[in-house]
């Protein structure tokens, strides 16, 4: 097969989320497959560590930039000589016009859910532009079964249309160090209002001789975030600005000593296609709190504690419960640690080289 791929989003230099998904799927599509063709569309040179270039995986760089779902990539589709089988996006778009099969990766709906924490302009383009990919796509990745059925129910598609394939984690620095834990908890994700902050520094401000490490991005390159000036305003009004650090965007070498450090990891949001650092902190045998909302308890199981995001006491109470008592705490992070190795991208690229297969040669 020639497979073409959108690796817009993982050429940055600080990923998140679905840019690390992106960077991780090209990593592990150029390890595991030497059978078919790959060329990787990129909007400028490709970063120093993506997969060098070899027979059979190549880049091919394409303008412009700021047009590049509407016109770089159907330009680059219909002028090919020769024409690849399968056109995969990663990410929740698809060029309108194509004369080749499309797959898509639809990460959540959470714009559809919480509206009114997005920013205008990126609402319009999400929900306009993924309800084109939902309806028009070949075929639809996923990455947790309770997007699977949003999608379903949002869209009206064919539940055999969607295929599920959970992401993984660096497995070369996500794995335990046997250290005592220090005096804090750890929280990892873009800076934006369905993340829950707010609410996780309220209960924080109840638990006292404890701090929150909050690793995030704001502004820079890459994810951004948005609507994140109430959360950055929080602590101090509060009082525990000596508690809470905002340490931004955190390196993978760094974050996960920085996960290995923590007596857990917590995950609030009131919304979540999947939680990748809650995988990689049980990765790193660290214990996890996580809302029970959304795909979360599909993602930890019995392996994690689960509270009611919208619940400040239940929150508090299960900060305390997990730093206060340490046989529980080593109970749940042996099962965390167990739990994560049914997650890989070794497992996720097979996944979807068999849907591949399936969609170019049906």
């Amino acid at each position: 097969m020639k497979i073409w791929i959108d690796g817009y989003e993982a050429n940055t230099l600080q990923r998140l989320g679905s840019s690390q998904v992106v960077y991780e799927l090209i990593r592990h599509f150029e390890k595991i497959d030497h059978e078919n063709d790959y060329t990787i569309l990129l909007p400028s040179s490709p970063l120093g560590d993506l997969p060098r270039e070899r027979e059979g995986f190549r880049y091919k760089i394409l303008k412009p930039k700021k047009l590049w779902t509407r016109i770089a990539l159907p330009l680059a589709l219909y002028t090919a000589k020769q024409k690849p089988d399968i056109f995969f996006s990663p990410t929740h778009y698809i060029p309108r016009f194509s004369p080749v099969k499309r797959i898509v990766t639809i990460f959540d709906l959470s714009f559809l859910h919480f509206p009114e924490m997005f920013r205008r302009v990126d609402l319009w383009q999400l929900k306009n532009w993924t309800k084109f990919s939902a309806l028009n796509a070949d075929h639809i990745i996923t990455i947790s079964n309770f997007s699977k059925q949003d999608i379903i129910k949002q869209y009206g598609v064919n539940k055999e249309k969607i295929t599920v394939a959970y992401p993984g984690y660096d497995r070369e620095n996500f794995k335990p160090s046997g250290k005592k834990p220090d005096n804090y908890i750890i929280f990892i994700g873009t800076l934006q209002p369905r993340k829950n902050l707010v609410r996780l520094m309220e209960a924080m401000a109840r638990v006292p001789n404890l701090n929150l490490v909050i690793v995030g991005k704001t502004k820079g390159e890459g994810k951004e975030g948005w609507m994140y000036e109430e959360t950055l305003a929080t602590p101090k009004r509060l009082g525990i600005e000596d508690r809470v650090k905002f340490l931004g965007f955190v390196p993978t070498e760094d974050l996960a000593g920085l996960i290995r450090g923590a007596q857990a990891l917590i995950q609030p949001s009131l919304y979540e296609g999947f939680g990748i650092p809650v995988v990689e902190a049980m990765a790193c045998a660290v214990p996890v709190l996580v809302s029970d909302v959304s795909s979360l308890p599909e993602v930890v199981g019995k392996a994690g504690l689960t509270f009611d995001p919208y619940s400040i006491d239940q929150i508090e109470q299960a900060i305390r419960t997990i730093t206060t008592d340490k046989k529980l705490r080593a109970k749940y992070a042996k099962a965390a640690l167990e739990r994560s190795k049914g997650f890989s991208y070794d497992k996720m690229v097979r996944t979807l080289l068999k849907i591949f297969e399936r969609v170019a040669f049906k």
